[in-house]
């Protein structure tokens, strides 16, 4: 198995996480997008190096990126603090990010990096994590489902002209 570390994510790191970030957007959600000016500009907009280093400034955030080797392949971004949707559960984060990009997965890596990630998340003492999935990516669905994540509901979420149904997904974390 290719080595891998994981550390805190700090703001020299934005340009790393914006690029991750556009990637995976791009691979994630293009097929969804009629117009891919509109996805250019939403993608240019939300994930770009400023805005992510704006992000990292931030207290309620933690960013988690992993290098393999010297080469950055994945981020988390937990934002703590953030009730669940809907729900009377006030005391939980958000896992907003866990990308992996493609080829690292491929080669066989991306499970025991993802575990990794949610290692770590775990000693952030939080006592509920939840997260939006889209609701037809049933390979991410499962995963979740694995780690001991459940649906808890569904959240409608438009960007430019395009409608999405994400699964808002939760899991109680032991400590």
């Amino acid at each position: 198995m290719e080595n891998h570390t994981i550390r805190k994510a700090v703001p020299a790191d934005a340009k790393f996480i914006s690029l991750l970030a556009k990637i995976n957007f791009s691979e994630s959600f293009s097929n969804l997008f009629a117009s891919e000016e509109e996805l250019r500009r939403y993608i240019d907009q939300k994930f770009s190096v400023e805005k992510m280093k704006d992000s990292l400034q931030k207290s309620e955030n933690v960013f988690l990126i992993a290098y393999a080797h010297t080469l950055p392949v994945g981020y988390a971004k937990l934002k703590k603090n953030i009730p669940v949707p809907d729900t009377a559960y006030k005391e939980a984060a958000e896992l907003q990010k866990l990308y992996i990009l493609k080829d690292y997965i491929s080669n066989g890596n991306g499970l025991k990096l993802k575990i990794d990630f949610f290692e770590e998340i775990q000693k952030l003492s939080i006592k509920r994590v939840w997260l939006k999935e889209l609701h037809t990516d049933q390979h991410t669905l499962n995963f979740y489902n694995r780690h001991k994540f459940y649906k808890h509901h569904t959240q409608s979420f438009t960007i430019g002209k395009e409608d999405f149904v994400f699964n808002i997904m939760m899991k109680t974390l032991d400590h």
